[in-house]
């Protein structure tokens, strides 16, 4: 299992003193590599591994000049190594250290959030096992349907966050790749036994074909998967924001001491958590679209995709990991009003128990849409009428001559609604 806490942050992980250090260790294991091949001399293998470091400042400096990172890197790094740097960077090209690096950077990453979805997810199991039970009313359209438990609700977004899991962890075993071919993917001037030899060290995959890029439709699905699991989160968000309006009020984000929601209106307590994951979902969304422009490139490469990629790739692990973060901690404070819930059961007078008359009077023999007729024409005299469900039923003639009073009553039964709880938080591993 992996423990939130060893791991690096996010910010750490897409530093630039990372990234360098990684394109460091790549060359060096390349180097490893063609010394067992006899291309380069263990003494000289040595001195490259002893003196091996990067200095971030100095190539950042660099690359005024340069105008190119790769070249800057290995000024720097072949400055550190001495004469022995002649062997450095042998039959490569830049893209073999930048796309193996970006493949490590985002096996990291995605760690990260894994571990993540992981917290996530034992919040809302926590939340979920304690609102196993309490009643709320299920809502279609926005509009009453049948009683649910509040349980239920959250198993659902748990039993999504597990498929996000498993929809993360094969992102990144797409992702975790690495490339060790020249300048267009052919190994004319590096043997392919360095690639293999560099991507077991690192613990990657080495790509079964490349050019001189990994190929991005690993990228794409890679952000497709943050767009999708940052959607998922919006659901919950949506959620939320919808049971904490005035007219609903059976559950709101909790307001800290101290907390102002309207710089106005003194009275307000806004969903401004949720509301402001809803709004970066849809960069993450639109993250996702530009790495799906990503994948046509020009023959065996250009680099229209490189500059994109160094924006959207840090951005959306580091917004997901914000994200997720953020819903845990706002679905641990939760607070839910088990009262209104139940109270809002109520508030179109037994409409709700439409159903358990229809399937009784289908039971006893009516044809299923002379049933349906009797029921909605009840149906809408509570509507009318303002009365109870219950009252309009008792004063209807075939209702009356099908049913007894017991089979009346027991179709206002809140039970009916919640004997199968168990049986779906089994299913979903609750």
């Amino acid at each position: 299992m992996i423990e939130r806490y060893t791991l690096p942050k996010m910010g750490e992980i897409w530093g630039e003193e990372n990234k360098f250090k990684k394109m460091c260790e790549i060359e060096v294991l390349a180097c490893e590599a063609l010394s067992k091949l006899g291309k380069i001399p263990k003494t000289s293998l040595y001195k490259i591994k002893k003196n091996a470091r990067v200095d971030t400042d100095r190539i950042k400096e660099i690359e005024k000049s340069t105008k190119h990172d790769v070249v800057a890197f290995l000024v720097d790094l072949s400055d550190k190594i001495g004469p022995e740097a002649k062997y450095l960077h042998m039959g490569l090209t830049s893209n073999d250290i930048l796309d193996t690096t970006l493949g490590l950077l985002m096996k990291e990453s995605s760690s990260l959030l894994l571990d993540d979805l992981k917290q996530l997810a034992r919040a809302l199991r926590k939340k979920a096992k304690e609102h196993k039970y309490t009643l709320m009313i299920g809502r279609t359209h926005g509009i009453h349907a049948e009683p649910i438990t509040f349980g239920l609700k959250l198993a659902l977004f748990y039993s999504e966050m597990e498929r996000n899991y498993e929809r993360l962890l094969n992102a990144r075993d797409a992702v975790s790749v690495g490339k060790i071919s020249g300048a267009v993917g052919t190994y004319a001037n590096i043997d392919p036994s360095v690639e293999k030899y560099v991507c077991k060290k690192l613990g990657i995959e080495g790509a079964k074909i490349s050019n001189q890029i990994i190929q991005r439709d690993r990228h794409a699905y890679f952000l497709s998967v943050l767009a999708l699991i940052g959607s998922s989160l919006e659901k919950i968000a949506v959620e939320i924001r919808h049971l904490q309006r005035t007219e609903v009020g059976e559950a709101e984000e909790y307001f800290s001491k101290g907390q102002a929601g309207s710089s106005a209106m003194p009275h307000k307590k806004n969903p401004i958590t949720c509301e402001r994951i809803a709004g970066l979902s849809r960069i993450l969304r639109g993250n996702a679209m530009a790495a799906f422009e990503n994948i046509p490139l020009w023959h065996e490469r250009d680099i229209s995709h490189s500059s994109v990629e160094r924006i959207i790739i840090p951005d959306s692990t580091t917004l997901l990991d914000y994200m997720l973060n953020t819903m845990t901690d706002l679905i641990e404070k939760l607070v839910v009003h088990e009262d209104v819930m139940l109270k809002n059961i109520g508030k179109t007078n037994g409409l709700i128990f439409s159903q358990q008359f229809l399937i009784k009077l289908m039971e006893k023999g009516f044809p299923r849409m002379v049933a349906y007729a009797i029921v909605q024409k009840c149906a809408l005299k509570v509507y009318e009428e303002k009365k109870h469900f219950k009252e309009i039923i008792l004063e209807n003639g075939d209702v009356l001559k099908a049913l007894s009073p017991d089979e009346i009553e027991s179709c206002f039964d809140l039970k009916h609604h919640t004997k199968y709880v168990d049986n779906i938080f089994r299913k979903v591993g609750i």
